[in-house]
């Protein structure tokens, strides 16, 4: 993914993910509490998994996505990872987001979602960042809510999660608004 850039704040460095960092990626999105808080992680994370979605990052830029591997810039340890889904039409994009386990509590994803969000308006020039988490993801919603973002609705039974009707809460902020 060379055509993505890195991106870097005080403690990490948003990079693209690369075919070496599968067995990471599937080792922490593979925790059930992970696949718990998100939309589209699967679980159980199976062997091969992680590769097949790196394979098919490089396709997904081009048309209009990106994924950064969250690492910390003092040891390159991978955290997590965040993307961009673009809609260059609208001008606005959906904001994606995990950090493993062992990472939570430590503010590393707002600092990552920060970063993201101000290359989206700046470098990107993108008018609207919106984002969703699962109702019970409080901790999801407090990291949209540091970035900016506003409440903007509660959607009844949006998804289907292992066999149960969950609610989605959506955030959103415009480039015109962000303080």
């Amino acid at each position: 993914m060379s055509s993505q850039p890195t991106l870097t704040t005080s403690r990490l460095v948003l990079r693209p993910i690369q075919m070496s960092d599968a067995s990471e990626i599937q080792r922490l999105a593979g925790d059930r509490d992970i696949a718990a808080t998100t939309w589209r992680i699967p679980h159980p994370y199976l062997d091969g998994m992680a590769e097949e979605w790196i394979r098919g990052l490089e396709a997904r830029y081009e048309t209009g996505a990106t994924a950064f591997a969250i690492t910390r810039s003092e040891d390159g340890v991978l955290l997590g990872a965040i993307g961009l889904e673009i809609c260059r039409e609208h001008e606005r994009a959906e904001i994606g987001y995990w950090i493993g386990k062992p990472y939570w509590g430590n503010g590393y994803c707002t600092e990552a979602a920060r970063a993201v969000v101000d290359y989206a308006f700046k470098t990107l020039g993108l008018n609207r960042i919106e984002a969703h988490h699962l109702a019970g993801n409080e901790a999801s919603g407090r990291v949209m809510r540091n970035v900016g973002m506003q409440y903007e609705g509660h959607l009844v039974q949006r998804i289907k999660k292992w066999g149960r009707f969950v609610d989605v809460i959506v955030y959103g902020v415009v480039r015109s608004t962000r303080g």
